[in-house]
């Protein structure tokens, strides 16, 4: 099981964060942070239940992860293990996540697939999407995995579809010339991005695009 303590700095305050596995004692909390991170027109069904997180902490415990500050949940990262190839990148988020209840782990799976990524808007200035992001890396060494995958929203795109492609919107974030919260956040994270995706996840700010985006365990030769 993962725990690591360390201290982060809203301006010049220090907070001690501690990364840890969740469990049943914080569905509560867990829950209220996908209600703050992803209000309407962000489909409420989508928001965590407590069968989908039972299933976190009982088939895949590894890849449930959180951040607690002074006692509160701050914070929650969660993952599968599946098998992806890249020549065959495209997929949906339900069907890579058995739609958030994960019960089509793949204990033997070659890649760390992220199915969440959620931090209460009063703690984003302290970095704890990139300090969980890290601690899964951590867990795709350990297990030996080849990558760390996942589909990125990009919400800044409904803005600019009238004017280009998703394909388009995504290579000009990673050029630097546009700024997407999503895509920007993860390109700091490490992580490169290997697809853009039509209809991954229901979402009207990202038009149902995603993008798949990944690390790769650099200890293994792909």
């Amino acid at each position: 099981m993962y725990r690591s303590e360390q201290i982060v700095f809203d301006k010049e305050k220090p907070h001690r964060v501690i990364v840890r596995n969740y469990t049943k004692d914080d569905f509560e909390q867990l829950i209220d942070i996908q209600k703050e991170c992803f209000p309407p027109p962000f489909p409420s069904e989508l928001w965590w239940n407590n069968e989908q997180l039972l299933n976190h902490v009982s088939l895949f415990p590894r890849g449930a992860l959180c951040v607690e500050i002074d006692g509160q949940v701050a914070s929650s990262l969660t993952g599968v293990c599946t098998n992806f190839n890249p020549a065959h990148p495209n997929h949906t988020w339900e069907e890579a996540t058995d739609s958030g209840y994960i019960t089509n782990h793949d204990p033997n799976g070659n890649t760390l697939y992220i199915v969440d990524i959620s931090v209460r808007p009063t703690f984003r200035s302290l970095g704890l999407g990139k300090i969980m992001m890290q601690a899964m890396y951590h867990v795709v060494v350990e297990m030996q995995l080849d990558r760390l995958l996942g589909g990125g929203r990009i919400p800044g795109y409904h803005k600019q579809a009238g004017n280009m492609s998703a394909q388009r919107y995504v290579d000009k974030v990673v050029a630097g010339e546009l700024y997407d919260p999503v895509i920007t956040f993860l390109l700091k994270c490490g992580r490169l991005p290997i697809a853009v995706v039509e209809n991954y996840l229901e979402d009207e700010e990202s038009l149902n695009y995603g993008v798949l985006m990944e690390w790769k365990n650099p200890f293994k030769l792909l």
